[in-house]
């Protein structure tokens, strides 16, 4: 018998096949769809954690680097505030004895670098002037001081005026400048002081490309105000690349894009220093649109139309997706962005696809084989037997026998399949979710971990009760310490000893409020506290436990020490380490608040050193500094330490007692000082002797105003110094009654002027031996329309202070010639004397506005002989030959009046080309009652007859004084002997009365 094999039950072999192939396709797509659709949702999930990773990691950057832009401009505005004070202040206390070399160059600039390289100075030449001139000065000493600061912060440090004056260190700017820079001529030096800026805060320019440093850089200037009037900027520069350095993303897969408001780009993975440098000799600036693809570009224009704080988007470079974080920085107008590729962040979800499908096709194989298996023997029964192996499968029970057959398997095998792909679907989402959270667990614990490691501050880490578990590298490197000094320590032990006052405050809000921020030092290892910027924060769990405290302290030790430098300036002279200007004010202040109250009351002392300027000129300006430094050592020595000593500038000085109510007490102090200075002073080889003028008021009894205190004290000094020098003087309403009548006539000297109330008088000199005028002195007399004769003592002073004596004493010299030429036209060939003051002496117009004179009045120059007193040409001895020598080839005679009074030099008399001596009154009017008088005049005339010099003596009024003079061979007389100062017209009684009575002369 041949063995056949039964046929199936159904006859349905070949059916069983197609049927287990097409339930296997099907099983295979509805798989491969599900993964798709649950992958693609997956991947939606991950892109968009991960640009909110990327937002905040960009979020943090900005906050960084704007608190960086603030710090700059806070030492920017400091800076400027301190040469706003030291240049343009009356409180300046720089060191004035600097002596820039200036050089004067043939295209039109004057430029100058320090002795030390640590600046440099550039001017056009036609803005030079006695101003300019002080401020090289004056810059060059501020620089040496502030700019080794500044340079920490910046590259550079300059000053620009809306003159174009310009300071700055390093000096290569200023020496390497071509001619025709004008500094104010930029865009950034017109914003600073237009009306855009009415709060007069620094301001940011553009990055420009600096064709002196040849580098990419930006500027932050700050506006010059003093007494609200635009005087220019201060400011520094920042180089482009390392203002971008402070923009780490610290990250390899992160990318930085920084780009302003204009579509200039600063910075971009394809931008380095040989290709900035290239564009900016090329005065080409570098657009986004020049590196950055299409889509790139598109996000750019919009991120900058729209205006946004922040915007993300994504676009696609080299084939490959990217996502991209921009956020704005409004204080520069730049735009910040970070962008990496997506494909990091999907790099696992790659792998689970590989892994999901596989899966899925492994499953399905195994599908079709069972059931192709069960179609084959028999379909009901392993359809059924399929259904339970995939239910116990998809339950886990991978053992089950088959259910009885029956007519719903195929249902229940749907059925089947639909539990088992969702219980597939829960364990593959719960597994994924796991595998997502532990990665980025543990990405953000490396990253964390990483930050604070390497992190440019010093943190620490204790448990929830303050014990130190851990300390950076950044906290020993600071410290001086090794780790183990603080293992297990307490936190607050970091703390210096010097601030122990504040450990139970921060103890306090610590238990109270589990927060703490503040400056304050922390002990290091070599004994010297830093200064660090501390704050103490709680790390919570989930549920708001607090587990841990960590503590982050930035060394500020730099900031603290330029604060205190710059408050130095402010407040105190540098040259004698006393208070200035401005520190006084305060002091005064509190001291008038203090005696408004009535229970207080104290003295005003403001003096300066009597012939200082003497001493400057004559043994120099270092002598002169040392000088008021040992003086300043003294004043601290003798005075108590409550009282406030200052230096307002010059040889001036200012002091405030504290608790004097009496004038006797005053007095006694003023003795003090004066008995201090007059101990002689060693400075180098020579020793001098100083005095001072004090004037002294008292508070509250004679003001309770500052400025009016003040005043009192400036008017009783200067009565001191007219009592005589070294001597002191309390103020009373008499002073201030004199004050008032010094500004009547001032302002009315100015009327009088317009008005022509003056009048010259001519007192004539006689030779005593004819008893015929041989010339006249002329005299300027003021008549007021109200007050009358205005005597010369009382206004030719404050003509002097104002100036206003260079218009008269012009006025003066054009009536005196026209009068000499009347004389002539008369048959009277006389001599008429005109004095010249200091102010018209040292006016550089001089010259040629006398010889103008000479020229439309036609006087003989002869007959002009102008007068000057030693103390006039003592001064600058070189320049007043100069002077003298250039009046004398005018023709005229040079006379010095009132010889013997001044700080008369036998060896300067000998090089002066003057022609005559006047004897001054002093020494005529005791004669013959006082013998030293008489030898000293009669040793002038000795003297002068050798010189070969004429001698004219002055204030004669007694036939005693007469004949004493002849017997010493001096004939030529001016006084009341003969006649006081007359007016023109009078002159013709004076000539009667000498032809009628030559003998009988009047001795009024």
């Amino acid at each position: 018998m041949v063995y056949r094999r039964p046929p199936s039950r159904f006859g349905l072999n070949s059916l069983s096949v197609k049927l287990s192939l097409l339930i296997s396709a099907i099983c295979l797509i509805a798989g491969v769809c599900a993964a798709a659709l649950m992958l693609k949702s997956e991947e939606k999930q991950l892109v968009f954690e991960e640009h909110e990773v990327l937002k905040s990691s960009t979020e943090l950057l900005i906050r960084q680097f704007d608190a960086l832009i603030k710090t700059k401009s806070a030492v920017a505005k400091q800076a400027n505030n301190v040469v706003s004070e030291q240049l343009f202040s009356e409180s300046s206390a720089i060191n004035l004895s600097n002596k820039t070399q200036l050089q004067f160059n043939s295209d039109g600039t004057i430029r100058s670098a320090s002795s030390d390289g640590l600046s440099a100075a550039f001017l056009p030449q036609q803005h030079y002037s006695p101003f300019y001139k002080r401020l090289f000065n004056n810059s060059e000493s501020l620089w040496k001081i502030i700019s080794p600061t500044l340079i920490h912060d910046f590259f550079n440090f300059y000053m620009i005026t809306k003159d174009d004056f310009i300071r700055v260190s390093p000096p290569n700017w200023a020496l390497n400048a071509p001619p025709e820079l004008r500094g104010s001529n930029g865009a950034t030096f017109k914003y600073v002081q237009s009306d855009l800026n009415p709060s007069r805060e620094p301001v940011w320019s553009k990055v420009y490309y600096d064709k002196v440093w040849h580098k990419w850089v930006i500027s932050l200037l700050v506006p010059l105000y003093v007494d609200n009037e635009f005087l220019g900027v201060t400011g520094s520069d920042i180089d482009l690349n390392t203002l971008i350095s402070f923009l780490p993303v610290g990250d390899k897969e992160k990318h930085l894009l920084v780009f302003d408001k204009k579509g200039q780009l600063l910075a971009h993975p394809s931008l380095n220093p040989a290709l900035q440098a290239s564009y900016g000799s090329k005065d080409k600036t570098i657009t986004t649109n020049e590196f950055v693809n299409p889509q790139l570009q598109a996000i750019i224009n919009e991120a900058i139309t729209m205006k946004l704080p922040e915007y993300a988007n994504s676009f696609v470079q080299n084939d490959e997706a990217h996502i991209i974080n921009i956020r704005k920085i409004d204080k520069l107008d730049w735009y910040i962005g970070v962008y990496k590729k997506r494909s990091s962040t999907l790099s696992a979800l790659q792998d689970l696809k590989l892994k999901f499908f596989g899966l899925f096709v492994l499953y399905a194989v195994l599908v079709a084989l069972l059931l192709h298996q069960a179609l084959y023997q028999l379909v009901l029964r392993r359809i059924h037997t399929l259904v339970y192996a995939v239910t116990g499968f998809g339950k886990g029970q991978l053992l089950t026998e088959f259910p009885p057959e029956n007519k719903d398997e195929i249902g229940t095998l749907n059925g089947s399949f639909r539990d088992m792909t969702v219980e597939i679907r829960k364990l593959i989402d719960g597994l994924n979710q796991r595998i997502t959270e532990k990665e980025i667990a543990e990405k953000a614990a490396n990253k964390l971990s990483k930050a604070v490691a390497f992190s440019g501050t010093g943190v620490v880490i204790t448990d929830e009760n303050f014990v130190i578990e851990y300390v950076n590298p950044k906290m020993l490197e600071m410290t001086g310490y090794p780790e183990s000094h603080f293992n297990r320590a307490p936190l607050l032990n970091i703390i210096a000893s010097e601030m122990a006052i504040l450990v139970e405050d921060i103890n306090i809000d610590l238990r109270s409020r589990n927060y703490w921020r503040g400056d304050t030092l922390i002990q290091g290892n070599d004994k010297q506290p830093i200064w660090v910027s501390l704050s103490v924060s709680p790390i919570r769990e989930e549920g708001g436990e607090i587990t841990s405290y960590v503590a982050s302290a930035q060394d500020i030790s730099f900031v603290k020490e330029s604060q205190r430098k710059m408050e130095q300036l402010a407040y105190f002279d540098t040259l004698t380490g006393l208070a200035n200007r401005t520190f006084f004010r305060m002091q005064l202040r509190k001291s008038m608040a203090l005696a408004e109250r009535g229970h207080y009351a104290f003295a005003l002392f403001y003096f300066d050193l009597d012939e200082f300027k003497r001493i400057n000129d004559t043994l120099g300006h270092d002598a002169g500094d040392q000088l008021l430094i040992e003086v300043a050592n003294r004043l601290k020595a003798r005075l108590r330490a409550e009282d406030t000593i200052a230096r307002l500038g010059g040889d001036e000085f200012a002091v405030l007692l504290s608790g004097i109510e009496s004038q006797e007490h005053a007095s006694d102090v003023a003795n003090t000082i004066q008995k201090t200075l007059n101990v002689p002073i060693k400075l180098g080889n020579n020793e001098v002797i100083v005095s001072a003028s004090i004037g002294i008021t008292m508070a509250p009894y004679d003001s309770l105003e500052e400025d009016q205190l003040l005043k009192h004290a400036d008017l009783a000094m200067y009565e001191a110094k007219a009592k005589g020098r070294n001597t002191y003087h309390f103020y009373s309403q008499e002073l201030n009654a004199a004050a008032n009548e010094r500004l009547f006539i001032e302002n009315e000297l100015r009327h009088a002027i317009k008005e022509k109330q003056f009048e010259v008088y001519y007192q004539p000199q006689i030779n005593s031996l004819t008893q015929h005028v041989v010339g006249y002195e002329a005299l300027l007399r003021w008549f007021h329309p109200i007050e009358g004769l205005i005597s010369p003592t009382k206004f030719i002073p404050i003509a002097e202070a104002t100036g206003l004596i260079v218009e008269l004493g012009e006025w003066v010299l054009q009536q005196s010639c026209e009068f000499a030429v009347r004389l002539a036209k008369e048959g009277r060939d006389n001599n008429v004397s005109i004095n010249l003051s200091a102010r018209q002496f040292k006016d550089a117009n001089l010259v040629p506005m006398l010889s103008n004179i000479i020229k439309q009045t036609g006087v003989s120059p002869k007959r002009l002989h102008l007068e000057l007193t030693e103390s006039m040409l003592m001064g600058n001895v070189e320049a007043a030959i100069t002077q003298l020598h250039e009046l004398k080839a005018l023709g005229i005679s040079i006379s010095i009046d009132d010889f013997g009074t001044g700080y008369s030099s036998l060896s300067y008399l000998k090089r002066f080309p003057v022609d005559i001596l006047k004897i001054d009154r002093s020494f005529v009017k005791d004669i013959p009652t006082d013998p030293n008088d008489m030898e000293i005049t009669a040793a002038i005339i000795a003297m002068a007859q050798k010189l070969k010099l004429d001698v004219v003596a002055e204030g004669v009024e007694t036939k005693e004084q007469i004949e004493f003079l002849q017997n010493n061979n001096c004939y030529i007389v001016q006084g009341f002997y003969y006649s006081k100062p007359v007016a023109e017209k009078e002159l013709s009684a004076l000539y009667k009365k000498l032809n009628d009575e030559p003998n009988s002369v009047s001795s009024k």
